[in-house]
Formats: structure tokens, sequence, C-alpha cells
């Protein structure tokens, strides 16, 4: 399609635009913002339905559409976009609800890297930015009549507020009373395959002819909701998780011995003896996998029971010896529709307008982006954010949001 055209970039301080070549805060025509990363221009255009992404390559002199990955930003009445470095661009959505007008478009991360591995086309992927940063998920596995599941009810009954469950995917149909997105997310199977082939699980497995899995944005949501999420799988699933790019705590519960993990089962009376020495032939290979792979940060073992729950809360800085991580929902920054966007080293700004009279007034939005954690298929965290404000007497005060 020939040259790519000339981009112009918003001044701070009176808004007129001059040629640049750095690819930051580039604009193009209404609806359209144009970011430049090396020999690459990637063209963001915004419409009432979708935010489509096209990239134009100045050493083929081509334009190409590429793959889009990670779950897209909803339809907004324009954009702002800038290069945070040579792997994303930060995207400010204008008229967007507070909690959903950061968002960043990855060009050559780990994650795009690691799918353009598969496909012969380029790939871009998006992922929401969220101010802050979420504590840690915990990961717990060990073998069936262990009591993982006694210890995480103690957990969730004396935390009610700090914990939560990823609601998991299977591609089985619901039974009677099965409500899709509170007992499992049901899906088609070509589609939870293909996710699975996007990166989008942290685990998954095929079970009587079905498949199942934990897939990365229902972590999220845990997170997104102010909670820690729970993972309660087997060890083959802690093994996938801790190969993936979420930071976990991997907690393996063992039992005593052998023979009491015999007694537990049977005292259940809820199996045949054909599925009691089923199990304790699993939980044998699983008690050697668990103990000896490393893949577990720490290893409890359930002798008794108060015990262990005082030593699992210990670990989760639960026990009083320590102050645990306080997590609450993730907030967001409310911007007026009318903005400009530049950028100084590791900080965004965001001029919001003139002081009004009479009262304080939000004047300029820092954007501090010096410790991005995670990314796509998931969240972008570690964002922290300062307010200006400025007051009808010339002076000046700043708030931090994170």
């Amino acid at each position: 399609m020939g040259e790519a055209p000339a981009f112009i970039v918003d001044d701070l301080q009176n808004g007129n635009g001059f040629p640049i070549s750095n690819g930051f805060g580039l604009k193009s025509k209404a609806g359209e913002t144009t970011t430049i990363i090396g020999d690459k221009t990637y063209l963001i255009a915004g419409s009432d339905e979708s935010i489509g992404v096209k990239i134009y390559d100045k050493s083929t002199g081509k334009w190409t559409i590429p793959t889009v990955l990670g779950k897209e930003p909803k339809p907004c009445k324009g954009h702002s976009a800038v290069a945070i470095n040579e792997d994303r661009i930060l995207v400010i959505k204008k008229g967007a609800t507070p909690d959903d007008c950061i968002w960043f478009l990855e060009v050559d991360t780990q994650y795009v890297r690691e799918q353009k591995k598969t496909v012969e086309t380029e790939i871009v992927a998006w992922s929401k930015g969220v101010i802050g940063n979420a504590q840690k998920p915990v990961v717990i596995s060990g073998p069936s009549g262990v009591g993982k599941g006694t210890l995480i009810s103690l957990l969730m009954k004396e935390f009610p507020s700090m914990f939560g469950f990823s609601v998991s995917h299977t591609t089985r149909k619901p039974r009677d009373m099965e409500k899709d997105g509170v007992h499992y997310h049901f899906t088609e199977r070509s589609v939870m395959e293909k996710e699975i082939k996007d990166g989008k699980f942290l685990e998954f497995a095929s079970v009587h002819g079905n498949l199942y899995g934990t897939s990365i944005e229902a972590v999220e949501v845990v997170a997104d909701d102010g909670k820690r999420c729970i993972l309660d799988i087997d060890v083959q699933g802690a093994r996938s998780v801790r190969a993936s790019s979420l930071e976990a705590i991997f907690i393996f519960i063992c039992p005593p011995s052998m023979e009491q993990l015999e007694e537990r089962l049977r005292a259940r009376g809820t199996e045949t003896e054909e599925q009691i020495l089923k199990r304790l032939c699993n939980a044998k290979a699983e008690i050697e996998q668990g103990t000896s792979s490393g893949i577990f940060d720490h290893i409890l073992y359930n002798d008794k029971l108060d015990e262990c729950y005082k030593t699992l809360k210990k670990l989760l800085g639960l026990d009083g010896s320590t102050v645990a991580n306080s997590q609450t929902a993730p907030g967001g920054i409310d911007l007026p529709v009318d903005h400009s966007v530049s950028k100084i080293d590791n900080k965004i700004l965001i001029n919001c307008g003139t002081p009004g009279s009479g009262e304080a007034s939000k004047n300029l939005i820092v954007l501090d982006v010096s410790s991005l954690k995670e990314g796509a298929p998931g969240r972008t965290r570690g964002l922290d954010v300062y307010t200006v404000y400025s007051f009808s007497d010339g002076l000046n005060g700043i708030n931090k949001l994170s």
C-alpha cells in the first residue's frame, strides 16, 4: 500500500501536533491511533462494534492484519495510545468506565513470542491493565483422603472474604441444577481446544472423554473481586500451573503414612474395595511426585488436623505472626473524554484539562508503568497511579490511587 501516512503527536501543553518518528503518543484520523515500534507501525482503529489492529512493516512496505489474542476491549468513544517499550502499547479508552479504561496491546512479549512459534503470521494480544498487585494464588494438591478439602473449608469458613475458588471449564453437558458460570463454565470442545492452544488455560485434563481445566481468566476474575484464588488440583495440574506464567504458592498435603491414609479412606465408607485400592495406588504415585519433583514450595503432613491447619495459616501469613498483605478489589481512573497523553521515561502523563474555579480540580494523572507484571492472556498488573490536583489559589496536591 505504499508509504505509511505522516503521523503527529499531541503536545501536552497546548495540544498542537508536530511530525515525529519516536512512536510515542501518535494519532491519526478520528477513532484511530498509530504507534511506531522499530520498523513497524501499529494502527489501532475503534468503531461502535470493535477495536481492530493493522500493522505496517516499513521493511516490506506492506500492511497486514494480525491474529489478535486475549480478551479484546469493548468498543469506546475513542482512545489514546503510547508505546511503553519495545514489547507493548498502552491504550487508554475515552469515555470508558474507570475499571475498563486501561489496556495493553502486546506486540513482542514472551506470550506473543510463544504463540508465534506455532503460526506463520503476525500476532498481537490484548491485556487489561489493573492498578496495584493481586496476592499470589494458592495451589493445594494432595492424594484423595488426605484432608485437603477439609483444610480448604476451614480457610473459607474463617476467612470468607479473603479467599475464592476459580470456576473450572468443562466440555461435558450440565447436569440437573448445575448452572453455567457457577458450577462450571460449560463450553464446546472445539472452543476449549482452541483456547488451550492459545495458551489461555493454566491446566487441563481429559476425563472420561470430556475436557476439564482451569483458565487464566477464571483465576483473574477471583483477583478482580479482591480475593485470593485457591486452586484444588492434582499433581499433574500443579505441574502445568508451575510451568505457566502464573506466580503462585504451591502446597502439597501429605498423609503421615500410607496406613493412616488407607484407614481414612475406609472410614469414609463411600468407595468399593476396588475403588479404595485404586485410590491408594494413585495416592502412592502422587506422593512420590509431590515430595520429590520440586513442584511444591511447601509440604505439609496432615497428622493432626488442628496442627496442620495452623501451619497452613502461618504459610499464608494468617496466624498473626506476620501481617498478611491486604487486597481490595482493583480500582481504576476516571478520565474525561477529552484528554491528551505523553510519556516521560516510565511515566505516562495524562492531561485532564485546566483547573476549575473555587474547588480542587483534577489536572494531571501520572501512570507509573515501571513495575508491570504478568500480562496476556490475563491481566497486566503493577500499575501505580498518582492524581495531581490544582487549586484556585495556585497550590497543588498529589494523591496516590494504588
